[in-house]
């Protein structure tokens, strides 16, 4: 095991001479072409950037490992990277690096004291894994593709009094879009999400099954989002435009059927039920009974006699 660190990058300007590339036109918002890009070898620990970077990466065949995910980009995808995430590349020094694209830098100076310094962490993008990035259309790239153009002429241009507020716009811009385009991702790529979402069904119910939830609590949403090797923030976007409920209430949802089996078909209390599904406090089991069914756990046993 190694303990070597990774290289952390504080300035948009150190991460350009690291990749080969002048010094940025602004040292606190930059636009670099992915084909000019320099690839030195990389930190077997990875790089860290103390900035926010968003990358529309096509052609790219480098392996990339983000967090404990690996992800090959040779289709072409968009990602997402917040301040202090670790991102690492696999490169071969046989490996003759082909890419095109754009990766648009943005320091949180930059955004100091506008509303985008609070909203941008709203998008839960951000937080997931390389597995999980945006597949975009020839359509949707043109989109991004306008917008990262009238940033970078903005910047390049005399700054004014109104610069800032003009590249912010097209920032929150880029990312309204971006959120757009991942819902649609979530709807278009049905078949892989309607098996994640028969997957999450089975992660719970086997573990309703086969836990003691006395010892072990209930399951919690980063407990199911592990067993299916997704971020939970990627787990909820998908929940969310699928079926309209949150990882939460779909572990609610198991639990209240596992109550119900064990109200009709044995004597137990309900207080019994309740430590036995893991609930620290029967009124809370009780309460939760209630808001999911319309009955409290003695109507509902009451109605099978």
């Amino acid at each position: 095991m190694t303990n070597a660190q990774p290289l952390r990058f504080k300035t948009i300007s150190e991460f350009h001479r690291f990749r080969g590339q002048p010094a940025p036109e602004n040292p606190l918002i930059s636009v670099m072409d992915m084909s000019n890009m320099t690839y030195l070898p990389a930190n077997e620990a990875g790089i860290v950037k103390d900035f926010y970077a968003i990358a529309l990466k096509r052609n790219f065949n480098v392996k990339v490992k983000y967090g404990q995910q690996d992800f090959d980009f040779n289709e072409g995808v968009m990602f997402f990277m917040a301040p202090g995430q670790v991102l690492r590349l696999e490169v071969d020094v046989d490996t003759e690096i082909r890419q095109t694209g754009w990766m648009l830098l943005v320091h949180p100076d930059f955004l100091w004291n506008t509303p985008l310094a609070g909203t941008i962490k709203q998008y839960e993008y951000f937080g997931y894994s390389v597995n999980e990035a945006l597949f975009v259309s020839e359509k949707e790239e043109a989109t991004l593709n306008g917008i990262i153009q009238h940033i970078r002429h903005e910047y390049r241009a005399n700054m004014d009094q109104f610069s800032q507020d003009l590249i912010i716009a097209q920032l929150e811009l880029l990312l309204r879009y971006s959120e757009r385009f991942y819902h649609r991702q979530f709807l278009t790529r049905k078949i892989t999400n309607h098996k994640m979402l028969d997957r999450l069904e089975e992660v719970i119910r086997d573990y309703f099954k086969n836990k003691d939830l006395m010892q072990s609590g209930l399951p919690t949403v980063q407990y199911v989002a592990d067993s299916l090797n997704i971020t939970p923030n990627y787990l909820s976007g998908m929940l969310k435009t699928l079926t309209g409920q949150t990882t939460q209430q779909h572990i609610h949802n198991q639990l209240i059927e596992r109550a119900k089996e064990r109200l009709s078909v044995t004597s137990l209390s309900v207080s019994e039920i309740a430590y036995e599904l893991g609930f620290e406090h029967p009124q809370s089991f009780s309460k939760l009974f209630k808001t999911k069914t319309n009955f409290s756990p003695l109507e509902f046993r009451a109605s099978f006699n």
